[in-house]
């Protein structure tokens, strides 16, 4: 795997924890980068700086004590809006600002936001003049295929980017109107890195480490994007970091060790959250790195209904005491 520059950081792999709202929180993102993450970029956080004093901005927004580089995704529509967050995220602590023209959720969409921001090339290359201008740090560009499968304009506006000032971009395999529907394709992608000099990441489906090396070598890109298949797999990262560099698999991690790497996420989990608002957002973690078990739907009703820290951590250690067989219960 060859290196990769953004601005004046080197990743130590090409291997980047996409961001997620609801899912790449600082808990996660430690985890991920622990287990083989190149890099982790924050959930999308507002460009609105007057909601930064909120719990939920609150705990979204950069700390200072993670891993660089430190990458903060913002969203919004407005480019003066978009470039005074772009400034207050640096100051507390963001290296990397990355501009969301990617997600396709209509709350997003609905306010000009993400991937409807496509459909206005003008007013995307104001944004990203606007932001570029604002700070010092590298500024990075997510974005998908195009507005709808007969509006591909995803190579138009990534020659913006490389024109504006933006120093990588991450290329998501659909278009807004695809959503998380059907397949992801590269040949966009392929087109796009070849139009570009700036570093160019795939993003869509890459959930095996046969798959990473198959999309890498039909688009040529710098790098790759790991969103969903991350979920209750954070070790995905390193298993693709070893196929791609050795061309063999690295053994699956032991059901010991799955228990390990959960405890030690529900612990980060309550302790960042609080026990409240920690136990609740365990329940979904729970339920990815349970999905493919044996008795996991039953197991993941119980512990759905748990109230507090202690109990959750029992009921996991329960369900990795059961035989490997048979009927698994939490």
């Amino acid at each position: 795997m060859s290196m990769v520059r953004i601005g004046p950081y080197t990743l130590p792999n090409p291997l980047i924890l996409a961001p997620m709202a609801g899912v790449t929180d600082l808990p996660f993102r430690r985890l991920c980068l622990a287990l083989g993450a190149g890099m982790a970029v924050s959930e999308m956080v507002t460009s609105d700086v007057r909601l930064y004093d909120s719990r939920k901005s609150r705990l979204r927004l950069i700390h200072a004590s993670e891993q660089e580089p430190r990458s903060v995704q913002i969203a919004g529509g407005d480019p003066a809006m978009l470039a005074e967050a772009a400034q207050r995220n640096v100051e507390l602590g963001a290296q990397i600002i990355d501009i969301n023209m990617g997600c396709p959720a209509k709350k997003v969409c609905n306010k000009a936001a993400g991937s409807a921001l496509m459909k206005d090339e003008a007013l995307v290359a104001e944004i990203l003049a606007a932001v570029v201008a604002a700070v010092d740090v590298p500024v990075t560009l997510k974005i998908r295929t195009g507005w709808n499968p007969d509006n591909r304009n995803g190579l138009r506006i990534a020659q913006l980017a490389e024109a504006a000032g933006i120093q990588a971009l991450a290329v998501h395999g659909r278009t807004r109107d695809d959503r998380f529907l059907g397949a992801a394709e590269y040949d966009t992608i392929a087109a796009i890195k070849q139009a570009v000099d700036i570093p160019v990441f795939a993003n869509g489906d890459i959930d095996s480490p046969e798959k990473a090396r198959k999309v890498l070598e039909h688009t040529g890109c710098d790098g790759l994007l790991i969103g969903r298949a991350a979920q209750g797999r954070p070790w995905i990262f390193r298993e693709i970091a070893h196929y791609l560099a050795t061309g063999e698999h690295l053994a699956a991690p032991s059901a010991a060790e799955v228990e390990a790497i959960l405890l030690e996420h529900l612990d980060a989990l309550h302790a960042f959250y609080g026990p409240e608002m920690g136990v609740r957002i365990a329940r979904k973690h729970v339920g990815w790195y349970l999905a493919d078990r044996p008795g996991a739907a039953e197991s993941r009703a119980q512990f759905n209904r748990l109230q507090d820290t202690q109990a959750q951590h029992a009921s996991i250690r329960a369900f990795f005491a059961q035989p490997p067989t048979g009927k698994q219960v939490a």
